[in-house]
């Protein structure tokens, strides 16, 4: 007979962590509709799209040049940026820093 799995490995989760100068970002949903109430075909091709971080690497937490830090609302550029096919909605992303055009910040 075989061993029991221990509750632990059962409920244990996986999760993503970015090396190097990258982060993992939660891609914002596809938006389908303008502000002024255009529908926006399915197959349109946005050269950045917005997210929010959700991890930061060990290298970017630690560096003062990057202010990148969790949960953070960007703008990026998803041409390089790498998805992780974590979910089934592929909404996971590791981007580096470099691809992070801006951040969203309240004044």
């Amino acid at each position: 007979m075989g061993k029991k799995k221990d509750q632990t490995e059962r409920t244990s989760l996986e999760i993503v962590e970015p090396i190097g100068k990258r982060v993992l970002i939660r891609k914002d949903e596809d938006k389908k509709e303008t502000k002024g109430g255009i529908r926006l075909p399915d197959n349109i091709e946005i050269p950045t799209i917005t997210g929010r971080i959700v991890a930061i690497s060990a290298e970017v937490q630690n560096s003062s040049d990057i202010p990148l830090s969790q949960y953070d609302k960007v703008l990026f550029n998803p041409k390089d940026a790498i998805p992780v096919d974590f979910e089934g909605d592929n909404r996971l992303f590791v981007v580096e820093v470099e691809s992070v055009v801006a951040v969203f910040r309240k004044s």
